[in-house]
């Protein structure tokens, strides 16, 4: 186990390829180390047994092959195995068919024995569903993983597998890996596939992914899964070099503009700017130009257009599991009916306005980018908050199930409801939006641990495309500064 617990993917693999180890004992040890932790993480929801010791013992091909693998519970379908997306509402709907980044999962030889925690519908940046329960932080078992991917966040950091399946939409992998400790790439508008059942979800905003204890992990899975589809809505261009090529040779000496602010929280925790600072001294030490800079975008209007992104799709999502389920209310969350009717009532111009000022955004980021190559900010603005903290308080949830009922969703939009959920859901991860919104490329790296043993990650966003720049920055990091020998101290 100490053998399997020091070693990321691509040694595993090659463990795997050069016969010193066989799948079916990798699959063991991640299921031992899993039954050793998972009660304390609730970190795996769904095993997937049959098809894992299948694969196990069969002849597996691709650059992982042999290498054990968990994917979440939320647009990654494995056939014959409910996607519940956190919700009671889908907790029976099974899925025929297997997603298009999971197929090129197994394509690449993994082995999937599992499905890991998520909120309903991914709509919050914690793990913490009424049908799972909440995921815990392996580095602290009071305090959250973050999310959406927190369940397979948690895993990773706890060395259950050294990768594991997760997505973007708002920071869904930055935000879980910057609070576990992890390497975490939301990757560029369109190079990720979705489908067949469904296709890039916010317009694009959402992206699949993977998060990962190791930058080299990070880059030859990306490697494996990147490629739009024949039906893809925002196909991008691939690289014409390879992400692993890419990371064996330094980046070239950037230009960075660092900032803390943020006008959704405008204070900041101290740890929060501490880890900038460390990276940006860090930064300057590798010869990179690091200086500090204004906020390139206005993040209060953002996370205004954000929200009214997610509010309509609160209300399709709401829709589309009644039809698949027949769901009733009981069914869902009180706030994911709130926001669900908060997106019903406002109808399609808000909408519209949110989808028109994506522009602005955009443009604004690349004025930034005429003078340089990437911004440095906190990926959270507070460390990992206390399981539990941002729970609506049952009276609260009452009131939020009856005004759904009763269609006040106009109503609840006059009287500052927006404002409070940006304040209360965005206000601790106020930094992430930006790369959804805009489509642009950011990654969270673990180059900060607080003072209480919390990691605390920082992201770079990058220009369109700029992924490998950023992965290779991240592994100049990585160098400069390892981290893959910090190890959350759960028993082995």
């Amino acid at each position: 186990m100490g053998e399997y617990l020091g070693a990321d993917a691509t040694a595993l693999a090659g463990l795997v390829a050069s016969g010193e180890v066989t799948a079916a004992e990798l699959l063991d040890l991640a299921r031992a180390r899993a039954a050793a932790v998972n009660p304390d993480l609730n970190a795996i929801v769904i095993p997937i047994e049959a098809e894992a010791d299948h694969r196990a013992r069969t002849e597996l091909t691709g650059p992982f092959a042999g290498v054990p693998f968990l994917i979440k519970d939320l647009a990654q379908d494995y056939r014959g195995y409910p996607t519940t997306r956190g919700s009671r509402s889908l907790a029976r709907h099974v899925a025929t068919e297997h997603a298009t980044v999971v197929q090129r999962f197994l394509d690449a030889g993994l082995v999937v024995f599992g499905k890991t925690n998520t909120p309903e519908f991914g709509s919050k940046a914690i793990t913490e569903s009424d049908l799972w329960g909440p995921a815990r932080n392996p580095w602290n078992l009071d305090v959250t993983p973050g999310g959406s991917s927190g369940g397979s966040a948690a895993a990773v950091a706890a060395g259950v597998v050294p990768a594991a399946g997760a997505n973007d939409g708002g920071g869904s992998i930055r935000i879980p890996a910057a609070c576990t400790g992890l390497v975490g790439l939301k990757a560029s508008r369109g190079l990720m596939p979705f489908g067949p059942a469904t296709g890039e979800p916010l317009f694009g905003m959402g992206v699949e992914g993977v998060v990962t204890r190791t930058v080299r992990d990070a880059a030859a899975l990306y490697d494996a899964i990147i490629g739009p589809t024949a039906s893809s809505t925002y196909p991008a261009p691939l690289h014409t070099e390879s992400f692993t090529a890419r990371i064996a040779t330094p980046p070239r000496l950037l230009r960075v503009g660092f900032t803390t602010r943020s006008a959704i929280n405008p204070a900041p925790h101290p740890e929060a700017v501490a880890a900038v600072e460390h990276a940006a001294q860090l930064l300057t030490e590798l010869g990179h130009h690091v200086e500090e800079v204004d906020p390139p975008h206005d993040d209060a209007e953002l996370a205004r257009d954000f929200l009214e992104i997610w509010f309509a799709k609160a209300a399709a999502q709401v829709d589309e599991a009644r039809r698949l389920s027949g769901a009733g209310d009981a069914d869902f969350e009180a706030d994911t009916l709130a926001l669900a009717e908060i997106g019903r009532a406002a109808g399609v111009v808000p909408l519209f306005r949110a989808l028109d000022h994506v522009n602005h955004h955009v443009r604004a980021l690349e004025r930034f980018h005429d003078t340089h190559d990437l911004l440095l900010t906190p990926t959270l603005a507070v460390p990992p908050p206390a399981v539990g903290s941002m729970t609506t308080p049952p009276l609260l949830q009452r009131a939020a199930r009856l005004a759904a009922r009763a269609r006040v969703g106009k109503v609840m939009s006059r009287v500052g409801i927006v404002d409070q959920l940006i304040e209360e859901n965005l206000g601790w991860v106020p930094y992430t939006q930006l790369a959804n919104m805009t489509g642009r490329p950011a990654i969270s790296v673990p180059l900060h641990w607080t003072g209480t043993g919390l990691p605390l990650g920082v992201q770079f966003v990058g220009r369109l495309g700029a992924d490998g720049d950023l992965l290779a920055l991240a592994a100049s990091l990585e160098d400069a500064a390892p981290w893959f020998h910090r190890y959350a101290d759960i028993s082995v």
